[in-house]
This record gives C-alpha cells, sequence and structure tokens, in this order.
C-alpha cells in the first residue's frame, strides 16, 4: 500500500508539473483536485505567469485578443484600468460558456510628467525612453481584474489599481545602450526589467504591492482571490 501511495503520489506530481508548463498559449480548462475554481490568466505574458506560480494554485494562459490602444482624453490610470477589464472579459467571453471560472485581467501604462510610455519594441525606442526618464520619476499604473464567472458570484467583478514610483538613475548614453544590449527589455514598458538587470539603473521603487511593477500585483490579487473563497493552503 505504501509502493502504491507514493505511485500515485509521483503521478500526481507529474501532472501539477505538467500544468505548470503550458502557459504560453490557449490551453483547457484546468480540472482542481480541491473546491477552488479553474484559474486563467488573460495573459500571453512570461512575467505575469511566473509571478503568479508564486501563489502555487494551477492555472491556465489565454492570450486576449483586444485592442490596446488608449482611448482620445483618456488618463493612464482609467486606460489600464480598462484595458485589465477588457482582457478579462474577452476571455470570459469564450470560456464561461464552457465552464465558470475565475479570470486574471492585468495591464500596465507607465507615466512620466502625464506622459505615457508604452513598449520600446527595439532598440533605438528603449534608448530613447531611458534617455527621457534618467534622473526622473516614473509613476506605473498597474491595474488588475478579477472576473468571477461562477453562478451567483458574490463579486463578480473586482478591479484595482497599483501605483508604482520609480525613479531612474541618471546613467550616460553609454551605459544605458549597454544595458538595453545585454537584457534587450524591448517588450516592457520603461525600457526596464526590474526582476532582472534593469534594477541597476533605478535608484529607488515606491509601491504598496512590490510585484506590482513587474506587471501582476500579487498582493491586491491575494485579497481578490480570498474574496472570491481561493483557499492557499489546503
Amino acid at each position: 500500500m505504501l509502493v502504491k501511495g507514493l505511485g500515485a503520489l509521483f503521478r500526481r506530481k507529474q501532472v501539477k508539473n505538467a500544468i505548470y508548463s503550458k502557459i504560453t498559449t490557449p490551453i483547457k480548462p484546468l480540472s482542481m483536485t480541491n473546491n477552488n475554481p479553474d484559474i486563467i490568466l488573460a495573459s500571453s505574458s512570461t512575467y505575469r505567469a511566473e509571478l503568479l506560480r508564486r501563489l502555487q494554485l494551477p492555472f491556465s494562459s489565454i492570450s486576449p485578443d483586444i485592442d490596446e490602444s488608449p482611448l482620445q482624453g483618456e488618463t493612464p490610470p482609467a486606460t489600464a484600468l480598462r484595458l485589465a477589464r477588457l482582457k478579462a472579459e474577452a476571455i470570459a467571453s469564450s470560456h464561461a460558456k464552457r465552464m465558470p471560472a475565475l479570470i486574471i485581467g492585468s495591464d500596465q501604462v507607465a507615466t512620466l510628467d502625464k506622459l505615457q510610455i508604452g513598449k520600446p519594441g527595439n532598440h533605438e525606442n528603449a534608448l530613447r525612453q531611458l534617455q527621457l526618464m534618467r534622473g526622473r520619476e516614473v509613476i506605473f499604473h498597474t491595474a488588475l481584474c478579477l472576473l468571477d464567472t461562477r453562478p451567483h458570484a458574490a463579486r463578480p467583478i473586482q478591479i484595482q489599481e497599483v501605483r508604482t514610483v520609480v525613479r531612474f538613475r541618471d546613467l550616460c548614453d553609454a551605459e544605458l545602450d549597454a544595458y538595453l544590449r545585454i537584457e534587450q527589455p524591448y517588450d516592457c514598458a520603461g525600457s526596464a526589467k526590474n526582476e532582472a538587470l534593469g534594477i541597476t539603473i533605478l535608484s529607488s521603487i515606491e509601491s504598496t504591492d512590490p510585484t506590482a511593477l513587474t506587471g501582476l500585483p500579487l498582493i491586491a490579487l491575494t485579497d481578490m482571490l480570498r474574496n472570491a473563497g481561493i483557499s492557499f493552503f489546503n
């Protein structure tokens, strides 16, 4: 019986590892082994998926197909909040018809003197961003939305913005160029990965949620998941 029990435990670990490896493309909903509903991350971001794994909850990742352009006259926080909700709703519209789930949407907008700073996309744009931001403070507006598509959900939608104030070091062009060539953070708003080498070009970070800057505020998300009845320690 002990050997049989160990074999079952090993198989469960294999299944769990397989679940965590499927995080970049739309996949089938997860069948939970406890009372928690399926959890879906409405994002193709590897950064957000890596953060969500810290909570040790099985989840799947599906990339939402939405227009992420800001609306005319829209403030940066409003843009982030709207897009976070749209991402979650885009997945809910197709997934909820098959099986209720908790769907996580998140978006981030960076601003300098009220000017929105997006993903640079290439080296030249990234260098211009860092030249503009060096020695200055940039505000990152990270929005989080949790949709609960279960029937009679107590809180069908929870949404929140977490602000992070980042001061960049006043570095010369040569250092900024060298950093970019090493890390190539061209898919990151603000052209720096704070969770990696990018921390060396920052002088301070102020936030109530240290994971918000990377793209998924886990403290806020934990609150939302608890409100939805998720158990973390079973």
